[in-house]
């Protein structure tokens, strides 16, 4: 057969491999989350299930080396894609429960089930360049040269289907239609190599592509009210049985912003930094910056309570803030938002600003660059005199050792830190710019009255003084991840109960 034809067909198998390995993650996104676990158990197993393929495709290859062989194995790939996304929603969906309680035996259970999923697909797609390359290598001497090629346009094929899915079509068409995306690609690219009837398979993949989405993820018990997909996460807004309408990303596990009711207030971390502008004693004019916008909840409490201070919206997914817009009422707010990632945006910043609120979880992580020496010291910097920062810091019962490290390492930079713990999984971190300003700042907030002043008492009452650890995070070195994932395998370990926003 023309070897051309087995170039594009390894071309077209590099393209889809990786492409639907980063979609099948994004697919399992809403139900497991992005944690490291559960990425080293995505590349851990399609490596594996690539290297069988290797093996199993050498043998294929020299037992029947004929491209009728080869080519229904890649269409037995692409049917094995195509179904996918169908085939293993309704095991995501019963391990939803099982997330949720953070029963270890069920998650881990229903994730190794989704993970072998891919078995079949990887490894039939892993076969393609050893018998390709049987099939090209007409003698001794071309093999070295033959081989360079194919491995090559199989390189090439999975950088680009690599930024095509992340980028372009899960963004553009959703997780589902990319992989129906990719699955027709692979049976067109093994027409070649079968015979007419063949035609059928791509024609029905073809098909599929037409069938409504009927929503990515329920929320038993609540109403989803709208969900999207962007380059960064799964975005879902929900209005729960109480009657809230709350922003949950990935998983779910944790709520990320609440709708501001007729009160102003709405429980929990959020309520704290209200607080900032006592603190530092200038309730009629300032200006906050906020790290981790999301929905805008804060922006918008500000408006009700602090209508005179501007607040900035750092938020790297713009389609969250879309949603603030949409369902959260973030036009109320004195708000200007920048889509950007938090740190780069705040240190190309020549403002100063009375306070800074910190709340930038990717569940169940907070980004490490975002909790170094070298980040505080930039934060201390845009501090106004007397300004004061405040962290949300998440950490399960029991687990604090991510919490300590980062209270100690703002206490390395900034000369007065406390933190105070809200419930039990969140504590706030409160940093002042200046000495001296921790003293004053608790008697204000314990003689803080009307509708703040629980909460301002709370964090008055609560506060621990931090001391300066010996052993900072740093941009060199900063295990944030390894410390959040111990504290959660302890905490699962533990058998622990259902865990809130």
């Amino acid at each position: 057969m023309p070897v051309g034809r087995l170039y594009v067909l390894v071309f077209m198998t590099g393209f889809c491999i990786l492409g639907v390995e980063l979609t099948a993650a994004r697919l399992m996104a809403p139900f497991f989350g992005t944690s490291t676990l559960v990425w080293a158990n995505i590349i851990g197993l399609t490596l594996l299930f690539l290297s069988l393929g290797y093996w199993l495709g050498g043998r294929l290859a020299d037992r029947h080396p004929r491209p009728l062989g080869l080519g229904l194995v890649v269409l037995f790939s692409a049917l094995a894609v195509a179904v996918l996304p169908f085939a293993t929603r309704p095991l995501l969906g019963a391990a939803t429960d099982a997330f949720a309680e953070l029963s270890a035996g069920v998650l881990i259970g229903s994730f190794l089930a989704v993970m072998l999923a891919l078995a079949i697909p990887i490894t039939a797609l892993g076969t393609v360049a050893p018998w390709a390359m049987r099939l090209a290598v007409h003698s001794v001497e071309q093999a070295g040269s033959v081989a360079g090629r194919l491995y090559a346009l199989s390189t090439v094929g999975s950088l680009l289907g690599t930024f095509a899915s992340v980028l372009l079509l899960v963004p553009w068409i959703g997780t589902r239609r990319t992989l129906l995306v990719f699955a027709l690609l692979l049976a067109l690219a093994a027409l070649p190599l079968l015979p007419r009837r063949a035609l059928a398979a791509p024609a029905a993949i073809a098909l599929l592509l037409l069938v409504p989405e009927s929503g990515v993820k329920a929320a038993p018990g609540d109403t989803v009210v709208w969900e999207g997909e962007s380059p960064y996460q799964f975005v879902q807004v929900v209005r729960e049985q109480d009657g809230d309408t709350v922003l949950r990303l990935n998983e779910g596990w944790a709520t990320h912003s609440i709708k501001v009711g007729p009160s102003g207030l709405v429980g929990g971390y959020w309520d704290r930094p209200l607080c900032l502008p006592v603190a530092i004693d200038r309730p009629e004019r300032g200006r906050l910056a906020v790290l981790g916008n999301a929905a805008g909840t804060t922006a918008v409490q500000y408006a009700r309570f602090w209508p005179s201070w501007r607040v900035d919206g750092v938020e790297i997914d713009g389609l969250v803030s879309e949603a603030g817009y949409r369902f959260f009422g973030m036009g109320e707010a004195n708000l200007t938002v920048h889509t950007a990632d938090a740190r780069p945006w705040l240190e190309a910043s020549d403002d100063a600003f009375d306070a800074i609120a910190i709340d930038a979880y990717r569940q169940p992580y907070i980004p490490f660059h975002l909790v170094t020496a070298e980040f505080f010291e930039t934060v201390r910097e845009r501090l106004a005199p007397g300004g004061a920062v405040m962290i949300n810091v998440g950490a399960p019962p029991g687990q604090d050792q991510a919490l300590e490290r980062i209270a100690g390492t703002m206490a390395s930079v900034f000369p007065e830190v406390e933190l105070a713990r809200v419930n039990d999984f969140n504590t706030v971190v409160t940093a002042y710019r200046d000495a001296g300003s921790a003293g004053p700042a608790a008697a204000r907030m314990a003689a803080q009255s009307g509708p703040l002043a629980d909460d301002c008492r709370a964090l008055a009452a609560d506060r621990r003084v931090v001391a300066a650890t010996d052993d900072p995070l740093t941009d060199d070195l900063a295990p944030v991840e390894w410390l959040t994932d111990q504290a959660l395998l302890s905490y699962i370990g533990e058998g622990a109960p259902g865990a809130e926003s």
